[in-house]
């Protein structure tokens, strides 16, 4: 499976509110069960799993990037999203610099195998000091998904 494979353009946002990593990730949770990519009934749950994860230590890997992922019951699949934020919000990351880019994932509980990799699959990716610069002067949501869609990254899933 392809990185890229796990965005539609209801998945993309361009201009990410929230000075601080739960103001973020709330937004970007929203955002999904506006556009009925998540259930609006699994929001606590899944806010909740977000946050705990966020309090074991910061998704905020460094460069600019956060990971935000969590486990539930209540996907059937991997949900992801990808967020800009132009002004940077506070993961307390760990070289301590402003946030810009948000990857967000649900993963199934049953899929732990498949977090691992699209963890991997998308630090690798967003380690590329091009492809973060390629992401920042992206007009479009089609833009992002083209970057993505380009990369050679990609998640084997396990049988």
């Amino acid at each position: 499976m392809k990185l890229a494979s796990l965005l539609t353009p209801e998945q993309v946002i361009l201009d990410l509110k929230g000075d601080v990593c739960v103001e973020a990730i709330s937004n970007i949770v929203d955002h999904l069960i506006d556009k009925k990519l998540l259930a609006a009934d699994s929001r606590e749950e899944i806010m909740e799993a977000l946050e705990e994860r966020e309090q074991q230590i910061s998704t905020g890997i460094g460069s600019g990037v956060a990971i935000p992922h969590a486990f539930s019951d209540s996907v059937d699949q991997v949900v992801a999203a990808f967020a800009r934020s132009k002004e940077g919000c506070d993961f307390e990351s760990l070289d301590n610099a402003p946030v810009n880019f948000v990857i967000l994932f649900v993963v199934p509980k049953k899929d732990y195998s498949l977090h691992l990799q699209t963890l991997a699959a998308i630090a690798k990716m967003f380690n590329n000091c091009a492809i973060r610069q390629q992401l920042s002067a992206a007009e479009t949501v089609e833009d992002v998904l083209d970057i993505f869609a380009s990369r050679p990254s990609r998640i084997h899933a396990e049988k």
